[in-house]
């Protein structure tokens, strides 16, 4: 089953058209990268999805209901984590969840036990101070407590690790792929290696379209099908090497990059005519963002 799916959707503020036909669909129980440019349009997205905007074509559905703008019911399936959470910085973590529960009119006992369970989850458990002293990494990860404290069916995270140190995003990324048995995931991102730890499946959107989606296999076939480049590295300084063969490009003192794979037979043949050593001879695939960059035009 899909949870979310939005099928031709279009928005437009004034001139600028920010989405353009967008379709694709999000699997239950996945993690789903959503990946783009700042500015490509995945917040714009975002709260169309959530019903704060309205869309000018196209139809939007969260757990097969339609999504309308404003009063919408199906945000009672989603929980959101914006890239910067806002909190009641005088508050403990264990105050704000209550609060959080007491506001949705939960039972007591309930509050209590989804409280401990979601603290522990988030590696909260013994903190007690309050969250005005906290860092981005531990708030983002209160943040993700809060969102999933109603048992939502579609957890929407908006650029969650962009502002974090690397120990910070591996702790949020690790809590994300823990938590997809319990909800689906759509993770809003600019940062591709994120997406290739976590994500099952990917959606790529520029300047307002989407250029390319599908699942991970997918994505890492077509990374295969695309130019396969080489890397040398030699003892000793490789300008000669460069001088003779102009398309090689230096990435170091003694390292050269091959882009064009058809040339390594002539490269081989200099070397050994020139009794030249070669301490390294690496194929490299094209990386993600290597992909990002052919499919977006760059």
């Amino acid at each position: 089953m899909d949870m979310l799916k939005l099928l031709h959707v279009a928005k437009r503020f004034g001139e600028k058209q920010a989405l353009r036909d967008v379709t694709f669909s999000v699997p239950e129980h996945t993690v789903f990268g959503f990946v783009g440019q700042n500015g490509a349009g995945k917040t714009t997205a975002m709260k169309l999805i959530l019903g704060f905007l309205t869309n000018d074509g196209g139809e939007i559905s969260v757990n097969g209901m339609p999504v309308h703008y404003g009063s919408t019911a199906t945000n009672r399936f989603v929980g959101y984590l914006p890239d910067v959470p806002e909190f009641y910085a005088y508050m403990s973590p264990p105050e704000y969840l209550r609060f959080c529960g007491e506001v949705a009119g939960m039972p007591s006992k309930e509050i209590k036990a989804r409280s401990e369970e979601l603290l522990c989850l988030v590696g909260l458990e013994q903190e007690k101070r309050r969250i005005k002293g906290f860092s981005r990494g531990m708030k983002q990860r209160l943040g993700i407590a809060q969102a999933l404290f109603h048992r939502p069916k579609l957890l929407i995270c908006d650029e969650p690790t962009s502002a974090l140190d690397p120990v910070g995003r591996k702790e949020l990324l690790d809590i994300l792929v823990s938590v997809k048995a319990q909800t689906t995931v759509l993770f809003s991102t600019h940062i591709l290696s994120d997406v290739e730890h976590i994500c099952d499946e990917v959606a790529f959107l520029h300047d307002g379209r989407i250029v390319l989606e599908g699942t991970m296999e997918k994505v890492r076939q077509k990374r295969k099908e695309a130019a396969v480049k080489l890397e040398v590295e030699l003892p000793d300084d490789a300008r000669m090497l460069c001088s003779s063969f102009p398309d090689l490009k230096p990435t170091g003192r003694n390292q050269i990059l091959l882009e064009d794979a058809g040339l390594l037979p002539g490269i081989l043949h200099f070397i050994a005519d020139k009794n030249l050593k070669i301490l390294r001879l690496e194929r490299q695939e094209a990386s993600l963002e290597d992909l990002f960059l052919e499919v977006v035009g760059k």
